[in-house]
Order: C-alpha cells, then structure tokens, then sequence
C-alpha cells in the first residue's frame, strides 16, 4: 500500500533528524511518497508566516505528517508554529512514550510509562494582555469537552495496549475551579474502565514520585501546561529528549514530532542524535498501520544503542547522525 505523508523537515537539526528517520523509514520496505513542506523563520520573507495555508492544506489532505522541531523564538517573536498546528488541526492528544534503552546511561533502567498531554487549551490558549506597564495577565482555559476526550484517549490506549493504570495528574487543590473541572472529568471517565487501575496526584507530588519511583507508572494524562513540563521532566529519567517521540493526534488527522528542541548550535554539524525521530517514525508507521516494520525499526534502533558501537555524543560515542543512521539500517537487515 502506497501513503502519501506530509514531511516537515523544520529549522535547526531538524532537517538532519527528520532525514534520518525518511531513510530509515523507506529501508524498511514501507512504500511512502512524501510531500515535503516548509514551515518556520525561514518562510516568512516569502509568506509573511512562519507557518503558509500550503501546509496546512498538505497535513489536511494526507491526514498524516511527520515534523521536524522548528524554533520558536522567546518572548518575541512569532508565535509558536507547533502550538498554531495543534489549535487549528485540532490535535487535541499529545502523547510522549519514556521509556529507558539498554546502553543509555541513567539512573533508572525499567521506565516505560505514556504522557497524555491535553494540546488545544490551558494557559497554551494563548489569551494574554498586559493590564497595565507593569503587570501582565494570561488566562487558563479548561473545558469539560477537551478534559473528557483527552483523559477517554488515554484511558483507550490503556487498554488496547494492556495497561494497567491511568494517573491524572493536576493542581485542583489550588485552582479548585479549572483545575477541579479536569479533575472531576478525569473522575468520571474512569468510571467507565473499571478494567483500568485509576488515580489522581498533585502535579508538584507527581514530579517527586516520577523521580523516586518512575516505575509505579503507566499512563498519565494531564493539562497542557503539566503535559509540557512533565514530559521534559520525564525524559531526564531515560537519557534526554533525544530519546523521546512524540505524536499530535486529532480526529480527522495526526503529526508525529520529536519532543525535543531545533538545537541550532549543532546544527548542520552531523552531531545530532536522530533516534527521537526515528522512534517518533515508528510511533507514525503505527498510526498507519505498518506495526511489522515500526517493530523492526525499534529493534533495530535499541540494538544499535545496547552494542554502543556506534553512537552519536550525547550518548557517549563519537558517531555522527549519518553513520548513526546507517548502522541502524545495517541492523534492520540482519
């Protein structure tokens, strides 16, 4: 079966990373066209946007995209094209798979927990102003509708892929009103998975208990904000962001993006590590139905981690992202 896949290459490394991953994806035998798009600083001479209709109307069309990390500037500046993507493509889950890799340094060697990350909403709506000089004001926005389909989505993934837990993670102690209506969402969805263990933790207790015992973890689900820091958090526990994929999903469409960041101090420079977006390939090969070479690819990828042979610098070895990404095919054909 032939896909045809949007590929947003991005800013910084990106275009390095997602390279990595669009080789290694069509070793693998999976037929893909790819409809390569711009988005970023340096579309916006052009278009006067750092994120044109055009891909949009790519995402829109093929349902399915896969994205490199494109910067976004602080507290100036353009605004963030990732969170333009999921507001207006409606990608309400975000998910973030941690899991720790034999041959990865870390403190902690049986991690394997998913972060549903609520992605339209929160203070991530983006509705600030300044009140007065001195004092700015943003606005937290938390709906029953998004609070119910992002806590359903981590509860159905639980079960389709034999979890046992789902934990809710939030502040609704302090902010009894938005925070206590996610909570009691949270609440009632799990009602109806009586099959799936359920709990809820303060998002400042959650933060010690991932770091004392990561492994009590299954799935967890959260507002936006949480979702954005607990996830970096979280990669800290299995080696980095490096090691972390990422999926945007909605309901008429998808884009899978490493979580981490465009890096452009290395950029260009053939050091990046490209395994987040090659895991991030293999979250989408998923998505579209090819398991049987998502599971090759993974395999392939953690046997090139565990030998250590040859890993790129972040990971302790001196390989570079092209010769990283060339071992990982040799693996897939053994």
């Amino acid at each position: 079966m032939l896909h045809r896949i949007t590929l947003i290459p991005g800013d910084g490394i990106g275009p390095e990373v997602t390279a990595s991953a669009r080789k290694i994806v069509d070793a693998s035998g999976v037929k893909i066209e790819w409809d390569i798009v711009q988005a970023g600083a340096a579309v916006i001479e052009e278009y006067g946007t750092p994120l044109p209709d055009y891909v949009l109307d790519s995402i829109k069309k093929n349902k399915t995209a896969l994205k490199g990390p494109v910067t976004t500037p602080v507290g100036k500046g353009f605004r963030s094209v990732n969170v333009t993507l999921r507001q207006t493509l409606n990608l309400y889950s975000n998910i973030r798979p941690v899991k720790t890799y034999e041959g990865v340094k870390s403190r902690y060697d049986n991690v394997d927990l998913v972060i549903f990350r609520e992605n339209t909403e929160d203070l991530y709506a983006g509705i600030e102003h300044m009140v007065s000089g001195d004092i700015a004001e943003s606005i937290k926005i938390i709906s029953k509708k998004a609070s119910d389909r992002i806590v359903r989505a981590a509860f159905d993934y639980a079960r389709k892929h034999n979890r046992k837990k789902v934990t809710a993670v939030h502040k609704a102690n302090i902010m009894k009103l938005s925070d206590g209506l996610f909570l009691k969402c949270a609440k009632n969805i799990a009602d109806e998975y009586n099959d799936i263990e359920f709990e809820d933790v303060i998002v400042d207790a959650m933060s010690m208990k991932l770091v004392l015992n990561p492994e009590n973890y299954d799935v967890l689900v959260m507002p936006n904000l949480y979702g954005d820091i607990l996830s970096d958090m979280a990669s800290g526990l299995v080696g980095g962001l490096g090691l972390m994929p990422g999926a945007n999903i909605g309901e008429d469409g998808a884009v899978f993006e490493p979580a981490h960041g465009s890096a452009p101090d290395i950029a260009g420079q053939n050091k990046a590590n490209p395994s987040a977006a090659i895991l991030t390939a293999v979250m989408m090969l998923n998505h579209i139905g090819e398991s049987e070479a998502a599971e090759k690819i993974e395999k392939a990828l953690a046997e090139t981690i565990r030998e250590g042979l040859c890993l790129t610098e972040d990971l302790g070895g001196s390989a570079g992202t092209t010769e990283f990404t060339e071992e990982v095919i040799k693996k897939m054909s053994i």
